[in-house]
């Protein structure tokens, strides 16, 4: 099995922990909702951590979080979805877990794996995009992780799209993923089913349109996907406006870019089949000098929605090495 990691994807809704060996394979996986305050999600981690590293000899743990790091990843400056501010999340865990902890951000983790282990792995000039609750997103150049120059780069979930738009958890209005995830396919079935007017099939015939009228808490994104699954007209209109927002934004992704490669990981990602074709179509008129360029390949995730924790356990088992490395005397690191 080689060595063994454990990554943790802590996204906006769920967390999930799974001991990983070197070739991606997840051996033991927990589950847990993502708390809301500081304490609570600490005290999750380090339950998890426990009870893997009770059953798996785990050298280190990897956390892949939804939020803005600094670039050396020592600090977690903001999370528009977790509670963490201005915080050492990863100092401060390996105190208390008692082994190294590696932190990164869930897009990059996740385009670590797909470059590892996935889609990406032909990719000269690769962007990932992890949908799930929101949108991340990972640059990868020749196989190095791009950042920018404080650590962020690129945050194109918060690309605005529409101009005084749906509010957005980061302060702003109209962003991408407020149009393009997974809660913003809630949002957008709770908008036709308000408007009335079917677009796409008879309202009248959505068992997706019952459910939400006898428990408006019922519905979710995973919901959705599994009734556009099934055809259901209010779900598939759901999803023809989602596929019109992720061409929009693919568009701009290479305007700004100009990848070979685009991969959809993450939740929402991993129900590729019900949104990449019409999206591809839209991204192919709207980019600029459409018609006139070479179009970036858009592949859905080989991972899945396991790709953050995979990637997690590699940052981990990078870490691990490059620490190996700097502590190595000079005939061993030789």
């Amino acid at each position: 099995m080689g060595e063994l990691t454990i990554g943790i994807d802590i996204g906006g809704t769920s967390v999930r922990a799974s001991v990983v060996d070197d070739r991606g394979t997840m051996l033991d996986t927990l589950r847990a909702q993502t708390p809301s305050t500081v304490e609570a999600l600490e005290h999750c981690l380090d339950r998890l951590v426990g009870e893997l590293t009770s059953r798996w000899d785990a050298k280190a743990v990897g956390l892949a979080i939804a939020g803005f790091l600094t670039t050396d990843r020592s600090i977690v400056r903001f999370a528009p979805h977790l509670p963490w501010r201005e915080a050492p999340v990863a100092e401060d865990m390996t105190r208390r877990v008692g082994i190294p902890v590696f932190a990164e951000h869930d897009a990059n983790a996740a385009a670590v794996a797909e470059v590892r282990f996935g889609a990406a792995a032909r990719g000269h000039n690769t962007v990932v995009l992890a949908i799930g609750t929101g949108i991340g997103a990972g640059f990868v150049i020749d196989g190095e992780i791009y950042r920018g120059s404080y650590g962020v780069a690129p945050e194109l979930g918060h690309l605005t799209i529409v101009p005084d738009g749906r509010a957005c958890a980061c302060g702003k209005r109209g962003c991408w993923e407020r149009y393009c995830s997974g809660t913003a396919l809630v949002d957008t079935v709770v908008e036709l089913l308000a408007d009335g007017a079917p677009l796409n099939g008879d309202w009248g015939r959505s068992q997706l349109a019952a459910d939400v009228a006898a428990d408006p808490g019922s519905l979710t994104g995973r919901r959705v996907a599994g009734a556009a699954a099934d055809g259901d007209a209010v779900a598939l209109a759901a999803f023809a406006r989602f596929a019109t927002s992720l061409g929009q934004g693919l568009a701009m992704i290479a305007d700004i870019f100009d990848p070979d490669l685009i991969v959809l990981a993450g939740g929402v990602g991993a129900a590729s089949g019900l949104f990449l074709d019409e999206a591809r179509e839209h991204y192919a008129r709207q980019v600029t000098g459409a018609g006139h360029r070479q179009l970036a390949r858009i592949r859905g995730t080989q991972l899945g929605e396991t790709a953050g924790v995979v990637g997690a356990a590699e940052v981990a088992r990078q870490g691990l090495r490059a620490a190996a490395s700097q502590t190595a005397p000079p005939s061993a690191a030789r």
